[in-house]
């Protein structure tokens, strides 16, 4: 074959292989594009581990029902409600759930976000644990005493408002800043004298880490959920949150009745066993609710409690947020 012929028939065959990858290539934006035009609207929502959403996420039923009406769920997992706020702010997702302060964070900060449900009260699931083997035996004895937390969170809130009740000042204690993994390995090695949690968190240390809660939310704190939007998303698909919370609560209706089921299945998705699941769901009652007044008021009291302490530089009007009736 001439020098000339090869070179030829190699032409011809870069021609071939260029027209199989523009038809291969075409093809397969064909089927990208007709696989994410499927007529759904994607919702995201964040959300951590062992909370509502989470619940309904590993239940199945949600994401089924959301599609029915059609929107496509995604769910981010964040570790607490600071990050989520930043990924709601980034709009790197549609909805947020998160405990109380947090979101009286953000607002402070500028945030443009609205409630857009509530949850049941998780008081008796929050506390500020000790030792057990601990000579501290009330609030007071906190005095001096390092307390692990982790700020903007609502293991803060609950640490300020515990104190102020025992007719403490923010002062009296050491406040020892560090996320919720972290404080359990500082507990667990007596780093810190006492740490202010939630669940899963104080189930697992009652149960692993000879912990005790010494005061927990009730009469302090009712550390609901919230589920949350920027102002301008919640504006724009007012429908996507109604049928979010009604079938966010069908789900939270399903958790109170269904706890043997609830338990194995939380459990692995917690990583954790069963007792730990247990102690957690059986003190507390499952719900989503639309937010209302009652709750913003809850809300404008950790507001105001936050910048009366200095905790936070301007002041927030929970009502200014949205129109909670």
């Amino acid at each position: 074959m001439s020098k000339r012929k090869r070179t030829l028939k190699k032409i011809l065959i870069s021609v071939v292989l260029l027209f199989w990858a523009v038809v291969a290539l075409y093809g397969f934006k064909q089927t990208d594009t007709s696989s994410s035009s499927s007529g759904l609207q994607t919702v995201t929502v964040g959300y951590q581990k062992g909370d509502p959403f989470d619940i309904a996420k590993q239940r199945g039923e949600f994401v089924k029902k959301m599609k029915a009406k059609g929107y496509r769920v995604v769910f981010k997992e964040f570790q607490d409600g600071n990050s989520l706020m930043q990924a709601l702010k980034a709009g790197s997702v549609d909805y947020a759930r998160t405990g109380d302060t947090p979101p009286v964070s953000a607002l402070s900060t500028g945030t443009k976000l609205t409630y857009v449900a509530a949850g049941s009260s998780k008081a008796k699931g929050s506390g500020i644990l000790v030792k057990k083997s601990s000579s501290i035996s009330s609030i007071k004895d906190l005095k001096g005493k390092k307390v692990a937390y982790t700020k903007g969170t609502s293991s803060q809130y609950m640490l300020l408002a515990a104190l102020k009740k025992a007719g403490m000042s923010a002062s009296d204690v050491t406040w020892v800043n560090m996320d919720q993994s972290s404080a359990s390995v500082a507990f667990s090695k007596g780093k810190v004298d006492a740490w202010a949690t939630w669940d899963p968190y104080t189930s697992q240390a009652e149960t692993n880490q000879n912990a005790k809660v010494l005061v927990d939310g009730s009469g302090i704190t009712n550390n609901r959920d919230y589920v949350l939007s920027t102002q301008s998303y919640a504006k724009e698909n007012t429908e996507v949150s109604k049928y979010l919370i009604k079938y966010l609560e069908e789900d939270m209706k399903w958790a109170n009745n269904n706890h043997s089921e609830l338990i194995t299945m939380m459990s692995k998705s917690l990583k954790v066993s069963k007792a730990v699941v247990k102690r957690m769901v059986e003190r507390r009652t499952y719900g989503i609710y639309t937010m209302n007044a009652i709750y913003a008021k809850e809300e404008q009291k950790i507001a105001d409690t936050f910048y009366d302490a200095g905790l936070i530089d301007n002041k927030v009007t929970i009502s200014d947020s949205g129109d909670y009736k």
